[in-house]
């Protein structure tokens, strides 16, 4: 079944999740009131080996510290550097894992400080983007153990959420909050 939205033609599901988007992944004050229990995820950051287990949400909205904690995780591990990352990243590793059936996230790259972006940018020529949603908190590259990577991309590319890219060499998604877009093998 579909409705037109806009002149075009838009499955419910599709509906469904853009309207996530337009929410943190859909938990307003009411549902997140209505929520039995917190939202929890888990990271193993692959450069640092620390790992890193908490609920991150409540029935009352993020939990501050929680987010701090996942912040400072995600740092630019070659310099220290952190940031405050966009909430929403982890709504949408949430998202991720409750569809994949995963548990940890393994964390390839999150924060990129603007010295590491023009570092990597040199080394690695063209597969880092000048201007990075990492050195804004807007992004990550990551697994989830046990799901394979092309199951995790095809699950991020249904959430209709930011941008998601497959990197199958370096067996990695990146997942963004930036605008919805997609590139790699199997890109839509």
């Amino acid at each position: 079944m579909s409705k037109i939205i806009r002149n075009q033609i838009v499955p419910h599901r599709r509906l469904f999740l853009k309207g996530l988007a337009a929410l943190p992944l859909g938990l307003s004050a009411a549902s997140a009131q209505a929520a039995p229990r917190d939202l929890h995820l888990a990271f193993r950051h692959t450069h640092t080996d620390e790992h890193l287990r908490l609920a991150f949400r409540n029935r009352h909205g993020y939990i501050q510290p929680a987010l701090n904690r996942i912040d400072w995780l995600l740092r630019d591990f070659r310099t220290g550097e952190s940031t405050r990352m966009d909430p929403r990243l982890y709504d949408m590793l949430h998202a991720l894992g409750a569809a994949c059936g995963g548990d940890t996230f393994e964390i390839i790259s999150g924060y990129r400080s603007p010295a590491t972006n023009t570092m990597l940018r040199k080394t690695r020529g063209g597969g880092v983007a000048k201007r990075s949603l990492h050195m804004d908190g807007k992004a990550m590259d990551i697994r989830l153990v046990g799901v394979d990577t092309v199951r995790l991309r095809d699950a991020a590319l249904a959430l209709g959420i930011g941008g998601v890219g497959y990197y199958p060499d370096s067996d990695f998604v990146h997942i963004d909050t930036g605008p919805v877009r997609s590139w790699g093998p199997g890109a839509a």
